[in-house]
């Protein structure tokens, strides 16, 4: 049995051939609808989301099988104190597999030592998100051709990303990737990165504060919220929130095929007049949200793939 809490959980093999199966059920979803039947997915989510729960419900219906959980915190045993492994025990009763997100580092690590069902990680505080991790890097792959030999642009909030973490942990087992990393100095990436990561893997990288002097050097542009739920202190988070917007005019100071991702919901990190933009790939993403995760319950669950 195998667990997804991490990116590096996967050999870069595993991750290929999961970015590759990805791709196969893009091109023919109806292909794979029947490939879970009888297969059930919980989703337990301690804090609130849209798109990664809805992502996930929408994977496993779209391979054929259902879904049970609850989308909150209050909506569980975990108001009269049950913990985290004794929610997984008894879940795992119920389903086949446990998608969950909760507010605490370690959470979905500490399920998967009690479940009898495999446990993904659908983000745990400001620590991971491997499932978004796969999307970005689908979706890189996608409008770039390739993983490597890239110079990748974070911008926003890198102390607290989650997504942002997850990424650079996977993009630096691929050769010859440059990082610029934007952000005002409360929101620098944390030491543990540069030192856990980067440093170790010999990687390039740069701290900067200006985005629009950064942009002509960049492959691509990974933007991010500043998350008003990781602040302690509302006042930092209002006097840090406004402080990068990436806009139409500030694009065209970025080469032509330079793919901007964020890992939504955005506030106003990005302007709508973005969207229009041939570059704007994060709606891309979303879409990929569902092939990513449908591939990794059929590998998870070891599923057959269809043969015709």
């Amino acid at each position: 049995m195998r667990h997804f809490i991490t990116p590096t959980d996967f050999t870069d093999k595993e991750t290929q051939m999961v970015l590759d199966l990805a791709e196969r059920i893009a091109a023919n979803p109806a292909k794979y609808s029947h490939v879970a039947e009888g297969k059930k997915l919980a989703t337990l989510f301690y804090e609130p989301s849209t798109r990664t729960r809805l992502s996930f419900e929408s994977a496993m219906l779209s391979l054929g099988g259902t879904t049970l959980g609850f989308s909150g915190a209050d909506q569980s045993s975990a108001t009269k104190g049950e913990t985290v492994a004794d929610t997984a025990r008894v879940v795992s009763c119920y389903a086949d597999i446990i998608a969950m997100r909760h507010p605490k580092e370690g959470a979905p690590l500490c399920a998967s030592m009690f479940s009898r069902v495999p446990v993904i990680n659908a983000g745990d505080g400001g620590h991971s998100h491997p499932t978004q991790t796969l999307i970005d890097l689908m979706t890189i792959r996608q409008r770039k051709k390739r993983l490597d030999h890239l110079t990748i642009g974070f911008c926003g909030d890198l102390k607290f990303g989650r997504t942002v973490h997850s990424l650079v942990n996977s993009l630096v087992r691929y050769p010859d990737n440059r990082f610029y990393f934007i952000s005002p100095e409360e929101l620098r990436i944390p030491d543990y990165l540069i030192e856990d990561t980067l440093i170790p893997a010999g990687s390039r990288y740069m701290e900067v504060t200006c985005l629009e002097d950064t942009l002509p050097k960049l492959n691509v542009l990974y933007m991010t919220r500043v998350q008003k739920e990781r602040f302690f202190n509302e006042d930092d988070y209002l006097r840090l929130k406004g402080i990068y917007t990436l806009t139409a005019d500030k694009l065209q100071l970025a080469s032509a095929d330079m793919p901007v991702l964020h890992p939504l919901p955005r506030v106003d990190e990005i302007a709508m007049d973005v969207d229009q933009d041939s570059r704007a790939a994060y709606f891309d993403q979303v879409q990929n949200g569902v092939y990513i995760r449908m591939a990794l319950i059929m590998m998870l669950l070891g599923l057959a793939e269809p043969q015709t």
